[in-house]
């Protein structure tokens, strides 16, 4: 018979599919990172949002990306607006409001635990500005002086942004 062979030559390409298309797509993630004049870095990663809609911008309330947090990574220490923030891995949110939006910055990094204002490190206050309306979240980092960056997020027609100092 020739159904053993067959069947052998299918269990091994079953067997042999990469893991990763047997799996279902995880949420796209993105990064943007700035690198400061002395090579250390800053880096978020987040979710990459596809479609821009309006209603997922809770005006005054927290907001995530993708329905998860924003992960700030920092090689150095910094501050924002004073605060400062020691080198290492933090939640990140935005809280959109008409006129301003807040950065949040949070200690607690555990996946899939409920956000706790207790564990915040940061509340500080974005600029924002109109810009032409965006297809999707962006978020970026610019280096505007030796020992700063420039964190941008844009989404929809808004475009917010805060700076980050080296200590």
């Amino acid at each position: 018979m020739h159904w053993k062979p067959v069947c052998v030559i299918l269990l091994c390409a079953l067997f042999s599919v990469p893991a990763f298309a047997q799996q279902p797509a995880a949420s796209e993630t993105a990064n943007a990172t700035c690198t400061f004049e002395d090579g250390q870095t800053a880096r978020v990663s987040y979710s990459a949002v596809t479609e821009v809609d309006k209603r997922d911008l809770p005006k005054d309330k927290l907001w995530t990306p993708g329905n998860l947090p924003m992960t700030l990574f920092l090689d150095t220490a910094v501050s924002m607006g004073g605060t400062a923030i020691p080198a290492g891995a933090y939640s990140m949110y935005i809280v959109p409001s008409k006129g301003s939006w807040l950065l949040v910055v949070n200690k607690d990094v555990t996946p899939g635990h409920q956000y706790d204002v207790r564990q915040d490190l940061l509340r500080g206050s974005m600029e924002t500005g109109q810009l032409p309306e965006v297809q999707r979240l962006q978020v970026a980092f610019s280096r505007s002086l030796p020992k700063r960056c420039s964190l941008r997020i844009y989404y929809g027609k808004v475009g917010t942004w805060a700076e980050f100092d080296e200590k």
